[in-house]
């Protein structure tokens, strides 16, 4: 003992275990008190902060409150630079591996919670992505980790972290396209702009989303075959999601021949409302007369679907023009169609034109 702590007496040492004791049986008690505690909070909560928080007291493990006694302990004797050095570094290694286990813990409990939100068609994909995402935030903070207990034992990371930041950018620079689709992938489980299921339009292509990949989401079209976009493609481009259409805005134009009279004219928006609104989940907005084209008089209708459902809004545009061509007829109200008249000062005869006799 006296070769370990010179220069410490028999009290001193007797301190050190005191303090060291009292340090360890108070964490103890405070690590105990802090898990029961949490057990109920979570119990009565729906919150996930709490769960989260009590996975991460309970990662605490004994050893490291065995080694902060200790160290608490030292502080009391009067050490050789050696030896507070290596106690010192152990303290630091052990505090450095018990935060890396709380940053694990916290990472594994976040993943937990984001598979169990998924339960949608799209929990297969988003179980496979959060996997990813999962494995490169715990390498992140175990590297973290190692690289700064290396730098506590004195060695130079300097160059090590140097080495492995110009190896990153060539291997980032080497698989750039496949890393922004990944990344891609990812951003499209987390934010969701789409699942599977969805009724998506990019572009001119209409479909509905069929598979969500790593680097590809594919789109099975409207003709029947599949269109395969890369993801990165994909959220670069404008995206119009029609399944979280809630409401639906239909607008058609009525055109009448210009023979229509005065009356049947004004008689019109008030017909067309009585047809829109006697439809069912229709709210008719307006119709007015709009326009002078040339052959029509033109009339702008415009009613809201409430429900995203396009074969209800089919349905609903279908009765309502069966039942505009029905009473039209009824009121002697005629559609226009494309008419040109042309008229020739004479009358041709051969190649040459007669003029009209006086």
């Amino acid at each position: 003992m006296r070769f370990l702590f010179p220069g410490n007496t028999v009290t001193d040492l007797g301190a050190a275990v005191g303090v060291a004791l009292a340090v360890a049986v108070l964490l103890w008690a405070m690590h105990c008190f802090l898990i029961s505690r949490l057990e109920r909070v979570a119990a009565r909560t729906a919150t996930q902060a709490d769960d989260w928080l009590l996975a991460v007291v309970r990662t605490t493990y004994k050893l490291f409150i065995l080694v902060v006694a200790l160290y608490a302990g030292s502080m009391v004797l009067e050490l050789t630079p050696r030896y507070e050095m290596i106690i010192h570094r152990v303290a630091m290694i052990a505090f450095l591996l018990q935060a890396a286990m709380w940053g694990d813990t916290g990472v594994r409990a976040w993943r937990d919670r984001h598979r169990n939100m998924d339960g949608g068609p799209d929990s297969a994909v988003s179980v496979l992505s959060t996997a990813i995402l999962d494995f490169l935030m715990r390498m992140a903070v175990w590297l973290v980790v190692l690289l700064m207990i290396l730098d506590n034992l004195g060695f130079n990371i300097t160059t090590l972290v140097a080495s492995l930041g110009i190896g990153g950018i060539a291997v980032a620079l080497a698989v750039q396209n496949i890393l922004g689709d990944l990344f891609a992938s990812l951003s499209i489980v987390l934010d969701k702009p789409f699942v599977l299921g969805d009724f998506i339009i990019v572009d001119d292509i209409l479909g509905t989303v069929e598979y969500i990949g790593l680097k590809t989401t594919r789109v099975r079209s409207l003709g029947g075959e599949q269109v395969v976009f890369s993801n990165g493609d994909l959220l670069k481009a404008r995206i119009r999601n029609h399944q979280r259409m809630n409401t639906r805005r239909a607008a058609f134009i009525i055109r009448v021949t210009y023979q229509t009279s005065e009356e049947q004219l004004r008689a019109i928006p008030e017909l067309v409302q009585s047809i829109v609104s006697s439809q069912e989940n229709v709210n008719f907005e307006r119709a007015h007369f709009f326009a002078l084209s040339e052959s029509s008089l033109d009339f702008e209708v415009v009613y809201w679907i409430q429900s995203p459902d396009y074969f209800l809004f089919m349905n609903a545009q279908q009765a309502i023009f069966l039942s505009l061509v029905r009473q039209f007829r009824e009121r002697g109200i005629e559609f226009a169609h494309p008419v040109r008249k042309v008229r020739l000062s004479g009358s041709l005869q051969g190649d040459s034109v007669v003029p009209p006799t006086p």
